[in-house]
């Protein structure tokens, strides 16, 4: 891999090796105990033996992983969209994003259970919070994204060193790549593409914008959970930046990544959206580049709104914030019910008011029909 060394994914060989460095691990034991009991450590010392590939290695070991996490965790996943996906192609998935391990690994599980190639997987180091984390994510297809740096020379070479990975892997590599469609996560439930993304995904290619874009064959994906993954504590974190007193606090992205993973979900939806090639031979070739790139993202967020799946909750929590019975037709009173005292078990906070709470959490559950109905909040504000 030589020059992508710092933030590619492992080889296959780079694999092996790290999967019978972590099997020397107590804490990767522990760790597998939780999520597969009772997996004997000899089955995957036995398919290191066997694979030929790390897809061999994700499927024989990692499906099962999420295969449980489905399982425990949500009443259902719907996946959407790969058949109009040809599998002799290399894709840019551009999703929102709404929890931190879920979302990608929804869409490799799509993958896996349709015997497709699985993506490379764009995570920021932030998250990498121990040795054990980044190697399994590296032996995993991820790539990782730099984001601590304060200086912004190196913040600027790290984006340059990360779209020339994304281009190799899409334009080489031949392998697809998922990317959140901005940094973080969605925590007040608007999912909107930032521009900086698809100005850094396309370095170098100033001159050629909308031809490069378009050789990505970008596809916007979307993922709808019933139940948001640490509703909670998005809500807190929104509550504290408005009065300027949020500060997170060391271990907070590891409980999130925790939280997300088992918090109950309900109904999980993925759909993958169509190429967005011809859509973008609409484009004025003659527009500033920078008019250009609020067309793309126009373009994604489009079909990620489309594509939400709006469960009751989020007809319940638009309704109650703008304070109108506008959408009663797609719940009833049972409905209502359930969920008000969801919410008002999730808007108990030590630190913000229940007020506070619930305001934030019916933000999070109602934007989306906005979108949907095309009133996206960050045009309107």
């Amino acid at each position: 891999m030589g020059k992508f060394e710092d933030i590619g994914p492992y080889d296959f060989e780079g694999t092996k090796a790290a999967y019978l460095a972590l099997m020397e691990d107590a804490r990767f034991h522990e760790a597998v105990a939780k999520c597969l009991p009772g997996y004997p450590m000899q089955s995957l010392r036995e398919l290191l033996d066997q694979a030929h590939s790390v897809y061999d290695i994700q499927q024989g070991f990692i499906r099962k992983i999420v295969e449980v996490f489905v399982k425990i965790s949500t009443k259902g996943v719907s996946l959407q969209g790969i058949e109009h996906l040809p599998d002799n192609k290399a894709y840019l998935f551009i999703s929102n994003h709404r929890d931190i391990t879920f979302d990608p690994a929804m869409l490799e599980y799509y993958f896996f259970i349709t015997n497709r190639q699985t993506t490379k997987i764009c995570i920021g180091n932030n998250l990498l919070s121990t040795p054990l984390v980044e190697e399994l994510g590296r032996a995993n297809k991820m790539i990782v994204v730099k984001r601590d740096s304060a200086d912004i020379r190196e913040r600027l070479a790290n984006f340059q060193h990360l779209s020339e990975y994304i281009q190799y892997s899409l334009f080489e590599d031949k392998e697809s790549v998922w990317i959140a469609q901005r940094d973080g996560r969605t925590k007040n439930g608007d999912d909107y593409t930032k521009q900086g993304l698809l100005k850094m995904i396309t370095m170098g290619h100033s001159k050629d914008l909308l031809k490069t874009i378009k050789a990505m064959n970008i596809v916007p994906m979307t993922i709808s959970y019933e139940f948001e993954p640490c509703d909670a504590l998005k809500a807190r974190e929104e509550a504290m930046k408005e009065t300027g007193h949020y500060e997170k606090q060391p271990g907070e992205d590891f409980n999130s990544i925790k939280q997300g993973v088992f918090q109950q979900k309900g109904r999980v939806s993925l759909v993958l959206g169509t190429p967005l090639n011809e859509e973008l031979d609409q484009i004025d070739p003659d527009l500033h580049n920078n008019l250009k790139l609020d067309a793309v993202c126009k373009l994604i967020d489009g079909q990620i709104y489309q594509n939400y799946q709006l469960y009751p909750n989020n007809y319940i929590a638009n309704d109650l914030l703008h304070d109108t019975t506008r959408y009663t037709a797609y719940y009833n009173e049972e409905d209502k019910q359930r969920f008000q005292e969801y919410l008002q078990l999730k808007s108990v906070c030590p630190d913000v008011s229940q007020e506070k709470m619930m305001h934030y959490l019916l933000r999070i559950y109602g934007t989306p029909v906005d979108n949907y109905y095309h009133k996206p909040i960050h045009e309107r504000q």
